[in-house]
């Protein structure tokens, strides 16, 4: 039971570490090819900010734990916007300028009803997990097009100067994009290990774990870089990156996992617990973040406490059902 407590522990550090070098050097790679900064942010730095989720679930798929994967991509959208934002908004309220993020939130919404109407069987065949994945590539191609028409939206002002603050050699850029990817891959393949083990040991589901433990774990890049980024006053970039990573995972990361393991006997608890907070959260989100009182979107101190009140049910929720198993 110690092993795989060290390996938990040691997988998040390293997580947290080769996440941000992963995305620092595909965003410096990036600049140097000539793409454009907003592009880069949307794209690279936006979806790169999931890169755990998506490792960790694939290599779950691949040892035949989808509940595992499938925990970790709900659970990750729950804390994106129950600690994540939160906590962010509780440092510093967050104001949404961005009209391109606020275009984000309703195509959110809908990816969040795609996706539960894709559970409700019970089922998430090959084929539907596929579904998934051609809505990720088309997502890919509008939020391209988006950033290229884009250039005067807050949003790219913050880029540019985010870019500009990370600045590094085409060498340096390419090294920390090798050194980031093979240490997402060791730290991942750590931290399932871990946490499966500890399940097995613990009578736990392997859905409970990636909802709790490795969800926390694959977003807390998300927290420290959305922290890092509403103190140097880039607001957008903190929400978009959580929405961002919010459709990443439900679109890509279920997708892949999917298609790698179709999920032939979801658990109903999917249904009946976790797929309709994650849809009140997102729901919490688009009205915050929308600014349908006028304006540009905010999410203010009262409004940061009761989602991080909602995430703290959340789990005490879950840990019910452990001890009531």
């Amino acid at each position: 039971m110690i092993l795989p407590i060290l390996a938990i522990i040691l997988g998040f550090v390293l997580l947290l570490w080769s996440a941000d070098r992963f995305v620092d050097g595909a965003a410096g790679v990036a600049v140097h090819l000539g793409l454009p900064s907003l592009v880069i942010g949307m794209v690279i730095v936006g979806f790169g900010t999931s890169a755990p989720e998506i490792v960790v679930s694939i290599m779950a798929a691949l040892d035949g734990n989808p509940d595992l994967a499938l925990g970790n991509a709900l659970g990750s959208n729950i804390y994106n916007v129950g600690l994540i934002l939160g906590v962010t908004a509780l440092i510093v309220p967050i104001a949404v300028r961005s009209t391109i993020v606020r275009r984000e939130l309703p195509l959110l919404f809908l990816f969040g009803l795609v996706a539960g109407a894709l559970f409700w069987n019970g089922v998430l065949s090959r084929f539907e997990s596929l579904l998934l994945l051609s809505g990720f590539f088309g997502l890919m191609g509008w939020t391209i097009w988006t950033a290229l028409r884009g250039k005067d939206d807050p949003l790219a002002t913050e880029t540019e100067q985010e870019l500009a603050s990370h600045a590094m050699t085409l060498r340096r850029a390419i090294l920390w994009l090798a050194v980031g990817l093979v240490l997402l891959l060791v730290s991942s393949r750590m931290l399932v290990w871990g946490a499966v083990s500890v399940a097995s040991a613990l009578g736990v589901s392997d859905l409970i774990i990636g909802l709790t433990i490795v969800a926390l774990g694959t977003s807390l890049p998300e927290l420290a870089s959305s922290i890092a980024a509403v103190r140097k006053g880039e607001h957008d970039i903190a929400i978009g990156n959580v929405v961002g990573s919010c459709m990443f995972n439900l679109l890509a990361v279920v997708g892949i996992a999917g298609v790698i393991a179709p999920m032939e006997a979801l658990s109903a608890d999917i249904m009946l617990r976790d797929w309709p907070v994650m849809m009140a959260m997102i729901v919490a989100l688009s009205v915050m973040g929308y600014g349908f009182r006028g304006g540009e979107g905010r999410i203010n101190r009262v409004e940061a406490s009761l989602l991080l009140v909602a995430l703290v049910a959340y789990n005490g929720w879950l840990l019910n059902a452990v001890l009531t198993a």
